[in-house]
């Protein structure tokens, strides 16, 4: 049996500038529960039963870079009921930079944005946050 592998090397594939980032979060699947009791069950618990299954939007941070404004641009496409929607593939790698474990979320489109936080006493790296909506989340 092998190690676990560290959380440290992955890649994210978002369709903008292939920028390293150095946070992802968000990576849920929830699935509610219905319960349900007939009022002539002869047993006095509920059922319990998988509903709709619900998706935690995914959180990117990355380092600021002077003339990159790839998080802003498609941020500026949401409009009313319409936004640029994007496949995401979210990779855990290997030594040798290879996928081990791979996630892929199904048209994400940008639901919030979060520039730095910008302090004039501290040394720490200019971190903007993008968070996505999306429709599905496979894992293979």
């Amino acid at each position: 049996m092998g190690y676990p592998l560290p959380k440290y090397h992955f890649s994210v594939q978002w369709g903008g500038t292939n920028i390293g980032f150095t946070e992802v979060s968000g990576l849920d699947i929830n699935i509610d529960v219905i319960e349900y009791r007939s009022g002539s069950s002869p047993v006095q618990s509920v059922t319990k039963m998988p509903g709709l299954v619900k998706y935690s939007n995914i959180i990117l941070k990355r380092g600021i870079v002077k003339g990159d404004t790839d998080f802003y641009k498609w941020v500026r496409t949401v409009n009313q009921s319409t936004a640029e929607r994007r496949d995401v593939v979210i990779s855990l790698l290997n030594e040798n930079h290879e996928p081990v474990m791979t996630w892929k979320v199904r048209n994400a489109f940008p639901a919030k944005y979060c520039g730095p936080d910008l302090n004039a006493q501290s040394s720490e790296v200019a971190i903007e946050t993008l968070e996505l909506a999306h429709e599905g989340l496979t894992v293979e």
